[in-house]
């Protein structure tokens, strides 16, 4: 016990030091409510600070303060084998067992659909709360259910957890989810300048308090970095009064306890644990009333029944690997017969198969793979979900974008920069990268005969494009012909997020593009379902299907 607070109170002198105390109206409190937080956790059971540990220091604090709880603010049923393979059972199967006490829902809590989110908010032994969610369909509201918010008491005093989602939920899930009749049902209060998130939220603290909150806590899932305005975090505090902290997350990025205005210029304390168990986070209120927090990155001592679920669940995914969902009726590589990764330099029939899955799943014009996304081949006979995961196991979130055919061109030049008339050389592979892109609905060519004209800054980020351009004959497949790409013209085009809103490998051709779809459904989500859908996979993915020629002289 003296190690666990000497490590306490090393850490609780960190946060007082780095954000100070926010003074709340003072309590009656015998002793003061400590209110663990987790964020983004993204099925990281075991990575960074594994909950074994986590769960134990929690109870090793309750030992000591009866006034303990434990809260996540969103994104935990996915981005992890184990979330995808059981949608969302053993990760919610081990939320029972550390003893959640409330959460709210993140982005991808929708991504399995949302009679399965009802399913899992059934299953958890922990309530499920969200305050910005409309219905206005004529079926039924699967989120009815929900709290707008968790009333909790410690020794006579409710502190109320109110749970706040991003209204971008429709485009960062899959839209079709949220509609009846190809009209929006659900409406999670967006609005070109947030205040309709805010004037929800407002209506929920108010009636939270007319309840009898003594403290208002906030579990969003908005993010704090200015990227996610106008439904920021920092933004909600500023346009809102009578909460006393906000736990947050959807940013991925750790912040300590920083005061922040409400509008009647009151601090208000933001909070998040990063992501993938990086931290667990932990919220004080004093007896006095002050209000602080602390972030734990370990714990010396592990919880051995949490191990041991975290191995059982585990063990379960372990076996749904292996089932199968398909099969294939041909080899479909990613190297040639001598191993050279002839994916990150030539069309496959395997990023053709992976393309044409992004473009039918998504219902867009063009989708692009970038190469070093595809890890691994798929074999004749059945395939498994271990299979899919092999093929990707990085789970990228999907994206859309609407671009000029310009700027479809730029990214095709970007990705062609290294591509060379030959794939090897003494068994040594030549103008290989992981930036090189494999396509759906268009088809292009290279001339590797002209250098490349790609221009890069110190951060290895596309600046511009000089010279003669090495991509040439570009078409663009409509209405089941292709026809030349028109560089005027507006595409949606969709891939992985790392490369359409993320810059990846330094391709910034996407840049200012609207945006239709961001940090969806993960790409072995939508890989799996498409192969269950159209299995067997034709034998014509074997081979290329001359959608990427190399000009050769």
């Amino acid at each position: 016990m003296a190690k666990k607070l000497s490590l306490f109170l090393t850490a609780l002198f960190l946060s007082v030091s780095l954000c100070g105390c926010h003074q709340a109206p003072k309590s009656q409190l015998s002793d003061d409510i400590y209110i663990f937080f987790t964020s983004d956790v993204h099925c990281g059971l075991d990575e960074n600070m594994p909950l074994e540990n986590a769960k134990a220091l929690i109870d090793d604090t309750r030992a000591e303060h009866p006034n303990t709880a434990l809260v996540d603010c969103g994104d935990y049923l996915q981005g992890g084998a184990l979330g995808s393979l059981t949608k969302g059972k053993a990760v919610i199967e081990v939320m029972n067992a550390m003893g959640y006490d409330a959460a709210t829902l993140g982005n991808h809590e929708f991504d399995y659909g949302l009679e399965r989110l009802k399913e899992l908010c059934e299953m958890a032994d922990f309530p499920i709360t969200i305050c910005n969610v409309q219905y206005s369909g004529t079926k039924e509201n699967l989120l009815k259910d929900l709290p707008k918010y968790v009333m909790k008491e410690f020794e006579g005093v409710k502190v109320a957890f109110i749970g706040i989602t991003t209204p971008n939920v429709p485009r960062t899930s899959s839209p079709k989810y949220f509609m009846e009749d190809g009209k929006f049902a659900y409406n999670f209060f967006d609005g070109e300048d947030g205040l309709a998130l805010a004037q929800r939220v407002q209506e929920t603290v108010d009636q939270a308090r007319a309840d009898g909150a003594d403290y208002v806590i906030a579990l969003s899932h908005l993010g704090w970095i200015k990227d996610f305005a106008p439904y920021d975090t920092i933004s909600l505090i500023h346009h809102t009064n009578g909460i006393d902290a906000v736990l947050d997350g959807h940013s991925h990025a750790a912040a300590i306890g920083t005061p922040y205005p409400n509008k009647d210029g009151e601090d208000v304390l933001l909070s998040c644990a990063g992501t993938k168990m990086e931290n667990i986070g932990e919220l004080i209120i004093g007896t006095d009333g002050t209000i602080s927090a602390v972030l734990f990155s370990q714990y010396d001592r592990a919880d051995e029944a949490m191990k041991q679920k975290i191995e059982e669940v585990q063990g379960e995914v372990n076996e749904i690997l292996k089932t199968k969902i398909g099969t294939a009726e041909a080899n479909m590589p990613i190297t040639d017969k001598n191993g050279i990764r002839i994916v990150r330099c030539r069309e496959t029939g395997i990023g053709d198969l992976i393309c044409d899955c992004y473009r039918e799943s998504l219902g867009m014009d063009i989708a692009l793979q970038n190469a070093g996304g595809i890890r691994s081949a798929i074999d004749a006979g059945d395939i498994t979900y271990g299979d899919v995961l092999n093929v990707m196991p990085f789970m990228n979130s999907l994206a859309v974008v609407k671009a000029s055919g310009q700027q479809i061109l730029d990214a095709l030049e970007f990705g062609a920069r290294y591509t060379e008339s030959i794939a090897s050389f003494e068994d040594n592979e030549v103008g290989a990268s992981g930036a090189f892109l494999q396509v759906s609905g268009l088809k292009y060519s290279i001339d590797p005969s002209i250098p490349s004209g790609v221009v890069m800054d110190e951060d290895g980020m596309m600046v511009s494009i000089e010279g003669e351009r090495r991509v040439k004959d570009v078409f663009v497949l409509e209405n089941g012909k292709y026809v030349p790409i028109d560089p005027d013209k507006y595409y949606t085009v969709g891939g992985l997020d790392y490369v359409i809103n993320g810059n990846g490998d330094g391709n910034t051709a996407f840049d200012g593009c609207e945006v239709l779809l961001a940090d969806g459904m993960t790409d072995s989500d939508v890989f799996a379902d498409y192969i269950r859908e159209h299995s067997p996979i034709s034998a014509s993915y074997a081979e290329p299907d001359g959608r990427i020629t190399i000009i050769t002289k």
